[in-house]
């Protein structure tokens, strides 16, 4: 079983930066790839971004790509987030997801395809 516990989210003004973290429990956290998802009010869950469980392959949603980077330290048992030039738009919840399953792209942005969860992290960002 992985733990996952999210931090770093915080108010922001519009075109600032914020990096989020997520520290994993367990020693298979190697195993798993780890993906970004966002909730906004009003609006459905959002995929954001996914890393491979080895860190070479990443994939990102159209609505944070060219200003994020998905980053994981294995030795450390953490995935980041780092988002730039951040948008109103940006606002939400923001989940770490840890999924067991082969490495399929187009299926990461998927939320059924991971097994755990955070408990999530609040961005705010204002114009």
């Amino acid at each position: 079983q992985v733990q996952l516990v999210e931090s770093g989210g915080g108010l922001v003004q519009a075109g600032g930066s914020l990096r989020l973290s997520c520290a994993a429990s367990g020693r298979t956290f190697r195993s798993y790839a780890m993906g970004w998802f966002r909730l906004a009010p009003g609006k459905e869950r959002e995929f954001v971004a996914v890393i491979s469980s080895s860190g070479v392959m990443t994939y990102y949603g159209d609505s944070v790509k060219g200003r994020s980077t998905i980053a994981r330290d294995n030795s450390g048992n953490t995935v980041s987030l780092q988002m730039n030039n951040l948008k109103p738009e940006d606002t939400a919840v923001y989940y770490c997801a840890a999924a067991l399953q082969p490495w399929q792209r187009d299926l990461m942005s998927t939320p059924l395809k991971y097994t755990y969860w955070g408990q999530g992290t609040q961005v705010s960002v204002s114009s």
